[in-house]
């Protein structure tokens, strides 16, 4: 079937391209969607009668996606999803999934700008296109997990398919401690074995020595004794 554009559309051509595609491209998306019309001889007339405003909302269309494209090019999304130890999702994430994320995010985006292939079913990072016009693409990158912690670990490159042995998570939660009570680089130290230096006293001040509890539990214990012997 032949059709004329109304508007850009990838691997077609430009608004007023008058192209051949398959009938059921043109039936089933083209046509019911407003982005081309049958190339009739009506048509074409029609067309060229409706061209200058079509440009004009085209222009008006592509500035609006292009301030939009400027708040969430390059954004993360997170989606918790309950999965197996393999990481295959119990379900699917969706590309309505996905455009609703981003409009509780604050954007206004419709499932059709989400350009997914296929849903993701696996837990992992991917980076998913968004068509917000004919002219404006960008990009943006959902991660899905189990859980917050899990998404972190994904987002820092880590493997969370591998399961951590008790002595790595030890170490995990110790190198969490240590970074959210001492200076940064602290929790290396405790990584490594080492401990975090004292703080050193505000000038004018003495640094209290350490107390020692069991050096002085044991003058208690003499003292005590040499009273009974008395």
């Amino acid at each position: 079937m032949e059709v004329i554009l109304l508007e850009r559309v990838g691997k077609l051509g430009q608004m007023g391209d008058v192209v051949r595609v398959k009938d059921g491209f043109a039936r089933n998306f083209l046509l019911p969607r407003g982005k081309a019309l049958r190339a009739t001889s009506d048509n074409k007339a029609r067309f060229e009668g409706m061209k200058a405003e079509l440009q004009a909302k085209n222009l008006e269309m592509k500035g609006e996606a292009g301030k939009l494209a400027g708040a969430i090019d390059g954004k993360t999304y997170v989606v918790i999803r309950q999965a197996s130890e393999s990481g295959q999702l119990f379900g699917s994430v969706s590309t309505r999934d996905i455009a609703t994320l981003i409009k509780a995010d604050g954007a206004e985006v419709t499932r059709t700008q989400v350009v997914l292939n296929a849903p993701i079913k696996a837990i992992g990072q991917y980076k998913v296109p968004l068509a917000l016009h004919p002219e404006v693409e960008v990009s943006v990158t959902v991660t899905v997990a189990r859980s917050q912690d899990e998404a972190e670990r994904i987002a820092r490159g880590e493997n969370v398919l591998i399961a951590r042995t008790e002595a790595e998570e030890e170490a995990a939660a110790a190198l969490a401690n240590a970074e959210s009570f001492f200076e940064p680089g602290a929790g290396e130290a405790v990584a490594e074995g080492e401990e975090p230096e004292a703080e050193a006293a505000p000038a004018g001040e003495t640094a209290e020595p350490a107390k020692k509890p069991r050096a002085k539990k044991k003058a208690a214990e003499a003292k005590s004794d040499a009273k009974s012997e008395d």
